[in-house]
């Protein structure tokens, strides 16, 4: 994966400005001006830089860019995209052939082309295809064999966020499994971290090792078969105290684990841990408080997606309502004997106008009721939608998934904690 190749140095706006000390001459009596400008040219860079005098020198501050691969070369991992829910992957090797339901894909056809293209089958006269995806932490946690439980995107996104992982960290993490975690958080401490994973079982460790190799990501993670709570031989992390920044436990029995973490963090660190039942969380909880860790937190985190459609919506009527026959509007009463003498005239006047205008009206209404009929029998039978609109809406998921597990957040103490197993 891209994220894990060494950076590529190229000039930036910095360096290009070429600020750096300059050497300051003896001083003299009387100052000179050019030795005056000098020290204030000096101290202006210091100012700019912000940092000590050996530090200021643009050329040490160079654009760091990730190499990107955008082309398909041999023994690179694709995705492969079948379907909406099914993803597979492979890596691309010369004379090889994926075979899916869709029809046969050589890797001859793969080899060469960019990622994101569609690729078509050889068999079934080419009806069959599938989309070579470029591989990330995502991607990869979909595509996997699952050896295990894995730890789901919207999980790992909360536990690098809460966890304030940033490049260049260190980091343990107690049950490797699939190994789905550890891409996200070796992604996020690229690109001269270091992630310490564990495994009980020596199998698996030694194929997440394997995966880790041929994914280009194998020297930011060191891969150890070991029970890290103690039950079977010495637990721990085998690291020097207080030289971790966060530890993530995903264990059947994490409080076991918890002195242990205690000895390796760093005086304000963070650890998760990962539960399925809110039992293993309570539990963990009252060994972190004996152990100084504060800001303890438990959050369950669920995904509710949403997709992208057309919806068809009836426009509100825009034309003005008809008065209906024998409707009267009421007046006000007026105050004086003049004010409703010449009322009554005009209401009489309006009465004879209604009833006169009733009859139009009838005879309108009947013939206009006649028209709008066969109007709307005539859009119907053309399929018009004039009175109805296209708009495009989200809408969620009738499916919402389940329960994954329970996120305990905390942070260690600023008290040095012994080391378990030399008690």
């Amino acid at each position: 994966m891209d994220f894990a190749q060494p950076h590529i140095h190229t000039e930036s706006v910095t360096t290009k400005s070429n600020i750096r000390q300059l050497p300051v001459p003896t001083p003299k009596d009387p100052p000179v001006l050019d030795d005056l400008l000098i020290e204030a040219a000096n101290q202006a860079a210091i100012d700019l830089f912000g940092t000590d005098d050996k530090r200021v020198n643009s050329s040490l501050y160079p654009e760091r860019l990730i190499p990107r691969s955008d082309t398909i070369r041999e023994d690179s991992l694709v995705v492969i995209f079948e379907s909406f829910d099914n993803l597979n992957f492979c890596y691309a090797k010369k004379g090889e052939i994926f075979n899916n339901r869709n029809g046969h894909f050589h890797h001859d056809d793969f080899i060469g082309k960019p990622y994101g293209c569609k690729i078509r089958s050889r068999n079934n006269q080419g009806y069959g295809f599938v989309y070579l995806l470029k591989p990330t932490p995502e991607l990869w946690a979909r595509s996997l064999n699952h050896r295990t439980q894995i730890v789901h995107e919207l999980d790992a996104s909360m536990i690098v966020f809460y966890l304030n992982l940033k490049p260049n960290a260190v980091v343990c993490e107690s049950g490797t499994g699939s190994g789905a975690l550890s891409h996200n958080i070796l992604r996020t401490i690229a690109p001269a971290g270091k992630l310490y994973t564990y495994e009980f079982n020596e199998m698996r460790a030694e194929t997440a090792t394997k995966e880790f190799a041929k994914n280009r990501v194998g020297h930011l993670v060191d891969v150890t078969h070991k029970d890290v709570c103690g039950k079977h031989g010495s637990g721990g992390f085998d690291r020097p105290q207080a030289s971790v920044d966060a530890v993530i436990l995903d264990l059947p029995e994490p409080w076991l684990a918890v002195p242990h973490c205690a000895h390796v963090l760093k005086p304000n660190a963070r650890l998760a841990s990962y539960s399925p039942c809110v039992e293993q969380a309570q539990r963990t909880i009252e060994l972190l408080k004996e152990h100084g860790f504060h800001s303890i937190k438990t959050m369950e985190f669920r995904i509710k997606e949403h997709y992208v459609d057309d919806a068809e919506y009836e426009l509100p009527p825009r034309e003005k309502r008809q008065k209906a026959p024998g409707h009267t509007v009421s007046q006000p009463e007026q105050s004086n004997a003049a004010a409703e003498g010449s009322a009554g005239k005009d209401s009489a006047a309006e009465t004879e106008n209604e009833e006169s205008g009733d009859l139009e009206g009838t005879k309108d209404t009947t013939v206009d009721d006649t028209k709008t009929e066969v109007a709307q029998s005539e859009a119907t039978a053309s399929g018009s939608t004039s009175k109805r609109r296209k708009i495009l809406v989200t809408r969620p998921f009738v499916m919402m998934r389940g329960h994954t597990a329970f996120l305990t957040f905390c942070t260690s103490g600023n008290k040095p904690q012994p080391d378990p197993n030399k008690k």
